[in-house]
């Protein structure tokens, strides 16, 4: 098996052990950290130990090949059609890295702009922004999963990025987001650069997921030299 099939699955069993919960052929994330959850195997069997897991009332996200089928126990809240994005080889070299745009700020925005390494007590502002500007789901301690780097003016954290899910061999940008007021300086662009500055010096690929609709930011991934590989199922349940 590839370390990017099955994501979630093969996170919480490999780099982020630390975090889950398991039961059966079914795991978690600590629900603070984020509400995803995969299995491995037959999926009935996934789903009835995934319930072992889960309380009525909770949520959880899954990634799935193939479209969700409604099952006994669980309410479908939403989802979406999500592609994975990898940073990848192009004509045989390596596609460009974020360029200097990706890695500068201008004379103008740096004076006014602070970047700082987001933790703990900053976790209020992440949700805050992430609950604005919609990027993905952020909890109280989704933070924990790896570095995450953010700009503030004036005090307020105004733009910020991420590492999330950690296989062997690969990092996940994630949290990639601008205040509305603040858009059009790069800020985002910037620190994704920085982000995935970090991946690269641990010998590590980047990757990241995508609304399948969102064409904007899909072709903006693709001139970094991000590269599809897959199209997965975004449902979210909750237990009956």
């Amino acid at each position: 098996m590839h370390p990017l099939d099955n994501i979630i699955w093969q996170a919480l069993t490999t780099r982020h052990s630390q975090f889950a919960e398991r039961h059966g052929n079914a795991a978690r994330f600590t629900p603070e950290v984020t509400l995803f959850a995969g299995f491995d195997g037959d999926p009935e069997e996934g789903y009835a130990s995934l319930s072992k897991l889960v309380g009525p009332g909770e949520t959880v996200r899954l990634f799935l090949e193939s479209p969700y089928e409604d099952r006994q126990g669980w309410t479908h809240v939403g989802g979406a059609g999500v592609v994975e994005m990898v940073w990848e080889m192009e004509s045989g070299r390596p596609a460009s890295r974020p360029d200097s745009k990706a890695n500068t700020l201008n004379a103008t925005d740096h004076k006014e702009a602070e970047i700082v390494q987001l933790g703990a007590p900053d976790s209020n502002e992440m949700m805050e922004l992430t609950a604005l500007t919609k990027p993905g789901p952020f909890e109280k301690r989704t933070h924990e999963l790896g570095t995450y780097l953010g700009i503030r003016r004036e005090g307020k954290l105004i733009a910020m990025s991420g590492e999330r899910m950690k296989v062997p061999g690969y990092t996940e940008v994630s949290a990639v987001c601008t205040h509305p007021e603040h858009t059009g300086h790069g800020y985002a662009r910037f620190l994704m650069g920085k982000v995935m500055q970090g991946i690269f010096e641990r010998g590590e690929k980047p990757f990241l997921h995508v609304k399948d609709d969102n064409m904007r930011a899909i072709q903006l991934y693709e001139r970094l030299g991000f590269r599809r590989r897959s199209l997965v199922h975004l449902v979210v349940l909750r237990k009956s």
